[in-house]
């Protein structure tokens, strides 16, 4: 029978010590902040010299609960927090072109209108996402291939809702903030974080990534994909397949060409990513360059 380590042999645990702490009589000296435990006192963990602890605690959180939980392979699906499923769009639409027919003079309601529009032919990727979260999970073993987004709306809601409704596990790496985040409900409860930095959030993106599709997206989203773009180029991470969805949106919005006409970015880079237009092409990409059996 295996033995266990000295700490469980002859030490109390945390939780012991933590449950003893708060025994103490009603005194001065044990109501003073100074007496808690260090682990037990909030005021002294947020601290702006505790910043060193806080960032591991938050790189060593989500680490031991994905251990815990058999998690060793991802597929990170990043994209916008704004685009809705059809559904959505389409009765966004119906409104806005009822609100036009009544006022149709109105600047505002015509830019409303004119969005709606957008909304509506930008619901496809929604679906999209959907779909392959869809066939990630299907395709692979439950603990072979799991999607992983930034568990909030919009595309990362889309992908969350794929793994759901096909039975599979998801991981949503939600991030604080003043407004637009909060847990999308098709993420798995146990795999569902929260994060105050965003840059060990970004790194648990990557830690067990095997392959990245980046949906049109925002500021967050073109963080997320230069960084990843960055780490490839200077082999700070192995090389894995990086899809660009929607090729017209990302050739409106980023010039590739002439980052390597202006000799900023080698020719070669340009093979870091591919674009992609449909769930199925994506999926035919990935479970042809992901090493191991899916």
């Amino acid at each position: 029978m295996q033995s266990k380590p000295a700490s469980k042999r002859f030490f109390p645990s945390a939780r012991d010590d933590a449950h003893a702490a708060g025994l103490h009589p009603d005194s001065p000296q044990c109501r003073s902040s100074s007496y808690k435990l260090a682990f037990q006192d909030n005021d002294f963990l947020l601290k702006d010299d505790l910043r060193p602890v806080r960032l591991q605690l938050e790189l060593m959180k989500p680490e031991l609960v994905q251990n815990e939980m058999h998690i060793l392979s991802t597929i990170v699906i990043f994209g916008s927090a704004r685009m809705v499923d059809r559904a959505t769009a389409e009765a966004r639409l119906v409104s806005a072109k009822s609100a036009a027919r009544d006022n149709g003079e109105d600047p505002e309601i015509q830019r409303i209108l004119n969005q709606a529009q957008r909304d509506m032919d930008n619901s496809r990727y929604y679906e999209e996402a959907r779909k392959l979260a869809g066939f990630i999970s299907l395709h692979s073993s439950r603990d072979r291939l799991v999607v992983v987004t930034g568990g909030g709306p919009g595309i990362m809601e889309a992908a969350n809702r794929g793994a759901f409704e096909s039975g599979a596990q998801s991981i949503g790496l939600n991030i604080v903030l003043p407004f637009e985040q909060e847990p999308n409900p098709y993420i798995t409860p146990e795999l569902c974080f929260q994060f105050h930095y965003f840059a060990i959030r970004k790194m648990h993106f990557l830690l067990r990534a095997k392959a990245l599709v980046i949906f049109p997206g925002g500021f967050g989203t073109l963080d997320e994909l230069f960084e990843a773009l960055t780490l490839i180029q200077t082999r700070k991470i192995k090389p894995m397949p990086v899809l660009l969805f929607g090729q017209q949106f990302w050739q409106n919005i980023i010039n590739f060409d002439a980052l390597v006409a202006e000799g900023t970015i080698s020719p070669k880079d340009l093979n870091i990513f591919s674009y992609v237009e449909t769930a199925e092409e994506a999926w035919k990409i990935l479970s042809g360059n992901i090493e191991g059996p899916l």
